[in-house]
Order: C-alpha cells, then sequence, then structure tokens
C-alpha cells in the first residue's frame, strides 16, 4: 500500500487538521527512558582495521556470448506520461514509496512456448548449450524482465545484462527455483508469487541468457516472460557508474556529504529498488547489526513499502550512494548495487515495520547500524539519512514533537504509553517520497542508535513545521525483531 499525498491529519476525535496545526503530544510525566546498554544493540563497522578493496566488476561469461534474437516494445502511450511524471515528482507530503516504473505486457513471450520460439540454440566448448534473448522498451530508462517460471531443467544457469554494457548478473536455476518457492511458502500466490525479477542495466534494453547441459530436455524449460517493467524514472543516469537520479531532491535537502560525522550511519543506509505486480518503486532501508555482531545482513524499512515475500525478492540495494564530495552532484565513486534480493522476516502495518534478511552479503565498506529499543521521550533530539525521491544520501536534523497513532491516511495524537509512531519537526532537512523507511536515529553519548523507520508526513521544504511519522523500533523489536537481533538465551 502507499502513504498517500492526500492525507488528512486527525487531532481529535472528529476534527481533521495539518499535523503543522497539532499540539505537544501530551505524553504526560512519563520516568526517565533507561539508555542504558541493556537497552541497546551497538553498531558494528567490520572494516575497522582493515583496508578495504573496491568489488571487482562483474565478468561476462566464458566464451562470445550467443546472439540474441530481439524483442521490442514501441514507446509508452503519451496519454499515459502526465500521470507517471506526477508520481515520479510528488508535489505534496512525504513517505510515499517513490513509484519510478510500471508494467508493460509483452505479447511475443506471454507463454512458454512464445519464448522457445525465440530462443537459438548454439552450443559452448563447455558442452552446455546457450541461447539469448534481447528485450528492449523504447525510451524505457531501465528494464527489468518478469519471468515466470515452471520448471527448470537440472544444470539450468542464468545470465542478465545489457547488450551495450559490460556488467552480468548470473544465477543458477535452483537459485531461481527457491525464490519462488521461498514466495509460495510464504503465502503469495498467483502469478506474482512465481515471477523472478531480474536486475535493470540503467537503459532501454535487458538481454536474458540461458545455458542448459547439452543434454538437457529442453520440454522441461518452462518459463515465459509475460511481462517487463519499464522504468520511466531513472534508477541510474549517473555518467560513471550509472546509479541513478541524481539533483532530483528538493532544495532545502542537506547533503550527507557535507556531515562527515555522520559516515557511519550514511554506511549502513541504502537505497532500496523493487517490483511489485511490475510497477517498480524505490524507498530508504538500514543495515541493523545484531547483539553477536553476526554480520548477518538483516535490513529494516516499511512496511507499505515491502509487505510481501514476492516483493522482497525483488530488492536490489544501492549502497554508498551519495555525492563525491559536499554539494556536488558527482556520484561517489565506490558506489556499489547488491543484487539477490531478501527474505522477509516480518512486516507489520501497525509500526510500518518491514524486517528483512539480505540474501547476498553487503559490499565491503558498509557498518551495521546499531538500535535502542528503550523509551524515546519528547524533545529527543533525532536525524535521518535517507534517499529522497532516490537522489544521493540526505541528512535530516530534528526533534520528537509528540507519538501518534496512524494509518496511512490519519493520524491521531497519542501518548507515549500508547502511540506507536514518533512524530518529528525538522530544524534541518526534511523528507520526500522515496525517503520511506529510512531510519530515524537517536544520539546517545557519542554514537546513534534506530529508533524507527519512517511512514511518512506533511513535512517539505514548502511545509518545514509539518511532522513526519516513525514507526517505533521499540515496539516491533519487542514484538519479533529481538527473536532475530537479540534472542533470549
Amino acid at each position: 500500500m502507499k502513504f498517500r499525498q492526500s492525507m488528512q491529519w486527525v487531532c481529535g476525535a472528529g476534527v481533521a487538521l495539518v499535523v503543522a496545526a497539532c499540539g505537544g503530544g501530551g505524553g504526560g510525566d512519563a520516568p526517565a527512558p533507561d539508555m542504558s546498554t541493556a537497552n541497546r544493540i551497538e553498531p558494528f563497522d567490520p572494516t575497522l582495521g582493515k583496508a578495504l578493496k573496491a568489488a571487482p566488476p562483474l565478468p561476462r561469461a566464458a566464451g562470445a556470448a550467443p546472439k540474441a534474437t530481439s524483442v521490442r516494445l514501441g514507446p509508452l502511450a503519451s496519454a499515459a506520461l502526465p500521470s507517471l511524471k506526477i508520481k515520479a515528482v510528488p508535489s505534496q507530503g512525504t513517505g510515499v514509496r517513490q513509484q519510478i516504473g510500471l508494467a508493460r505486457s509483452v505479447a511475443a513471450t506471454a507463454t512458454s512456448s512464445g519464448l522457445r520460439a525465440q530462443l537459438q540454440w548454439s552450443p559452448t566448448e563447455r558442452g552446455t548449450q546457450r541461447a539469448a534473448v534481447s528485450f528492449a522498451a523504447q525510451g524505457a530508462l531501465g528494464v527489468r524482465l518478469g519471468l515466470l517460471v515452471r520448471a527448470l531443467p537440472a544444470g539450468t544457469t542464468l545470465r542478465f545484462y545489457a547488450q551495450a554494457g559490460e556488467a552480468v548478473f548470473e544465477v543458477s536455476g535452483k537459485e531461481v527455483l527457491g525464490t519462488i518457492a521461498r514466495n509460495l511458502q510464504a503465502g503469495d500466490t498467483g502469478d506474482a508469487a512465481r515471477t523472478y525479477w531480474s536486475p535493470d542495466f540503467g537503459g532501454a534494453e535487458t538481454t536474458l541468457e540461458l545455458e542448459l547441459p547439452a543434454n538437457a530436455d529442453l520440454a522441461q524449460l518452462d518459463i515465459a516472460v509475460p511481462s517487463l517493467s519499464h522504468f520511466y524514472v531513472s534508477p541510474d543516469r549517473a555518467a560513471q557508474s550509472g546509479l541513478t537520479k541524481v539533483g532530483e531532491a528538493a532544495t532545502c535537502n542537506i547533503d550527507v556529504s557535507c556531515r562527515p560525522d555522520s559516515s557511519s550511519e550514511s554506511r549502513s543506509v541504502a537505497r532500496m529498488i523493487f517490483v511489485e505486480n511490475g510497477s517498480a518503486f524505490v524507498c530508504t532501508g538500514t543495515l541493523l547489526n545484531d547483539a553477536q555482531s553476526s554480520s548477518t545482513p538483516y535490513f529494516l524499512s516499511a512496511n507499505h513499502c515491502v509487505s510481501t515475500q514476492a516483493a522482497a525478492s525483488t530488492v536490489t540495494t544501492d549502497w554508498f550512494y551519495r555525492s563525491a564530495t559536499c554539494n556536488t552532484n558527482e556520484v561517489n565513486a565506490g558506489t556499489q548495487r547488491l543484487y539477490g534480493g531478501a527474505t522477509l522476516l516480518y512486516a507489520e502495518a501497525a509500526t510500518d515495520t518491514a524486517f528483512m534478511r539480505l540474501n547476498a552479503a553487503p559490499p565491503a565498506g558498509i557498518v551495521y547500524a546499531g538500535s535502542y529499543f528503550g523509551a524515546v521521550v519528547e524533545g529527543a533530539g533525532a536525524l535521518s539519512i535517507h534517499h529522497p525521491q532516490g537522489d544521493l544520501q540526505k541528512y535530516s536534523e530534528g526533534v520528537v514533537k509528540q507519538f501518534n497513532n496512524c494509518t496511512f491516511e490519519t493520524c491521531q495524537v497519542s501518548t507515549a504509553q500508547d502511540g506507536r509512531f514518533l512524530s518529528v519537526g525538522w530544524s534541518v532537512g526534511t523528507t520526500e517520497g522515496g525517503s520511506s523507511g529510512s531510519s530515524l536515529f537517536l544520539p546517545i553519548g557519542s554514537k546513534r542508535y534506530v529508533v524507527g523507520q519512517l511512514l511518512g508526513g506533511a513535512a517539505s521544504c514548502q511545509n518545514p513545521n509539518g511532522y513526519d511519522h516513525y514507526g517505533r523500533y521499540d515496539l516491533a523489536f519487542q514484538a519479533a525483531l529481538r527473536n532475530w537481533l537479540k534472542p533470549a538465551p
């Protein structure tokens, strides 16, 4: 679900007002919070004392790539474009999971027989056979292929790449079937659960390559590509490494590269791109440490971003996606994209929590953020690092103003005892669509700890007095997250 832009905020029974007009939270005389280490998980920087090496680029498979047949889609209908632009750059409100693409049908490969008709197999020196199909959507700024998979011969390998590029993503048929099994076991149903979504490569074309054993029974190859996700907002248009929307955020946002004291938190935050029913979205998430500092890639975001295993399976994350230097649009050369999706461990609308485990290890240089699951009081200072509009990382700083109970349509002022959301007013920066799921950090001593994740709110550059609302991490932690992050002995 989306946290809609046309929100009404409720500040009392039967009275609808803009959040900025709501008064204090009425939290009462709450006892002083216990900020002892018993209520904290410390941040973990695995790079301390270690020299970092840049990850090598992904190579193509050995041998010449097979000649790909071509499937082409025309441009999007012009009648659809105005509404797409509105979704891409919302003018009011925040917390929207930013839409960057939509589903398009592919008639030529909508059935397994149609896809097989496109495949021209050629032998390899490794005793296998390969075939490829190139999909292009005119005008697309990224293309993700939706593979409807029902059966794959043993030993199948799938590769995705752009004909004009060098990078390739390779995955075994066993891994693909495992992803689909995970979707089905989580209760997802229908074609959405059986669809495996490729990465995108920042342009109008993506190629699917299949490699099978020479003696494979092609009748067991039961896959189709009935749809693709056509990106109408570029997630990859930076000139260098191609990792996205530079300069899209509003002007009151603060470049995180201008805040070197937030380097640790910055390295725990990633931009998240995912697909749901063929539409593509961008949100923000944070890598969390556990009490054992096990380096398990637990990842926190918002339930209104990712609430099903099928959506979690499509997740890609962009790390160190920030400016190269303060107040420039040059992308940090160390930006890296992580593929492989995630396993959804816990999703709850009451606190807008999505808690996942990434299926691939994050790149070298990341930090596992610490978290605090004790009480937060009104007046506490807080900060957030996020990707507004999918842009380079930005920094916001403010104060916890009140406690609220929120749905995706309304918020009601509550108390520290009953409120499920922390409401924050910003003194520096703001948030926007694409910031959804980003963490709220509470300073304790010299460190910062996650205490919530962004649902949304009324704050913006045009409305600096509006409040934003963060699902309370302590409630989600006690309800479920502790089972992974700090299990009982």
